[in-house]
């Protein structure tokens, strides 16, 4: 695609497309990730760069790029932290579009012109966030796990693929996305707390309504250096995703009336000679294990009461609630769909797809009598 020259002054006329990028001792790479910024084929863009406390030669270099380019923005803060970073970039940005970037990454000089041509095709007007393939930059035999989580964001391309994953862990690499401004004039930005602010942010607007999808190409380069705040900030952490999750879970199924069959709504007179009340389903995990007990245990926080788990180890199962624990039945002693909600919460490598294989064969619907949360 030809390069796309911005017609009018870049501080007469609002961009097309603002690319937040923040940033705190990158010195390494920030050139690097300017350089694929300066370097895209879609020229009507502004990049914000938000310096928040660097104490290397960064700002210098940011500086430096922006003094020869005048659609670069440096922004620099005292430490406040990358969702403080993030919010101030929104508040300043102009574009009708925003996208993110990192320091550490690098975008292909296709990425904002596919985006922005995905999000204006006239199929597309009620996708409000497009992300893309990305190409793992890594050591895949060192990080096989990082590699495979990669593997997994690149299968997930449609918008109903997205929403019936986000439970599972992000569906996006957050430098790679862009989405509609107006989103965040609707939904709100990045919140703040002992959470992912990028997950919180999808799951949030997923609830909302807001359809998300992917260009289905690599477009950008993902690294996963040692630095990397995802590898060494507690935000981050297994249990800090699955902690922040839980609210969203319980808002859905509560919301959606997972938990309750259709005609629990039908007038009394309608229900007369039917199952007694409570008209509800009960809900069961899958994974008997300690750590997803433990995990599925936030659940309990939001309201959601756990009636029993399935498990594959004949040794956990105890079809009948005695004494103080809980009921554990096999997959076996599975009822028919629409009997009860299964969440899948075992987290080891190949037992979701084991899991899915396995209600899918007794005709449960993914997103209505299951839903994969690990």
């Amino acid at each position: 695609m030809a390069i796309r020259f911005a017609t009018m002054n870049a501080a007469a006329a609002a961009p097309c497309v603002s690319v937040l990028m923040p940033v705190r001792n990158a010195e390494a790479t920030v050139a690097r990730a300017i350089g694929s910024i300066r370097a895209q084929t879609w020229a009507d863009w502004e990049l914000i760069v938000v310096d928040d406390g660097s104490t290397d030669a960064t700002a210098p270099i940011a500086t430096a790029v922006a003094t020869a380019d005048p659609r670069v923005r440096v922004v620099r803060r005292e430490p406040r932290g990358i969702v403080a970073a993030l919010n101030h970039a929104l508040d300043v940005a102009r574009g009708e579009f925003i996208a993110r970037m990192d320091a550490d990454d690098e975008s292909a000089p296709e990425r904002l012109a596919e985006q922005v041509a995905f999000l204006r095709a006239p199929g597309n007007q009620q996708v409000g966030l497009v992300g893309c393939r990305v190409e793992f930059a890594g050591d895949a035999a060192v990080n096989a796990g990082y590699a495979l989580h990669v593997e997994w964001i690149n299968s997930l391309l449609t918008p109903a693929d997205i929403a019936l994953n986000r439970f599972v862990e992000s569906p996006f690499a957050h430098p790679s996305v862009m989405f509609r401004r107006e989103l965040v004039q609707r939904h709100g930005g990045y919140r703040d707390g002992d959470f992912p602010e990028d997950y919180e942010l999808w799951l949030r607007w997923l609830e909302a309504g807001v359809v998300m999808a992917k260009v289905p190409r690599a477009l950008l380069r993902w690294h996963d250096g040692p630095t990397r705040l995802s590898r060494r900030d507690p935000r981050y952490a297994p249990e800090a995703f699955f902690r922040m999750k839980a609210e969203w879970i319980a808002r859905e199924i509560v919301g959606r009336g997972l938990l309750t069959p259709p005609d629990a709504t039908a007038p009394p007179a309608e229900r007369r000679g039917r199952e007694t009340p409570p008209y509800m389903r009960q809900l069961f995990v899958w994974g008997a294990g300690r750590p997803t007990r433990r995990r599925a245990a936030h659940l309990e926080r939001h309201g959601v009461r756990i009636a029993g788990y399935i498990d594959v180890d004949a040794k956990k199962v105890t079809p009948a609630i005695g004494g103080r624990g809980a009921r554990v039945i096999s997959p076996a002693m599975l009822p028919p769909p629409g009997k009860i909600l299964v969440l899948g919460y075992v987290a080891a490598r190949g037992a979701r797809e084991l899991i899915r294989a396995e209600l899918r064969a007794r005709r449960y619907v993914e997103g209505r009598d299951f839903l994969m949360c690990a």
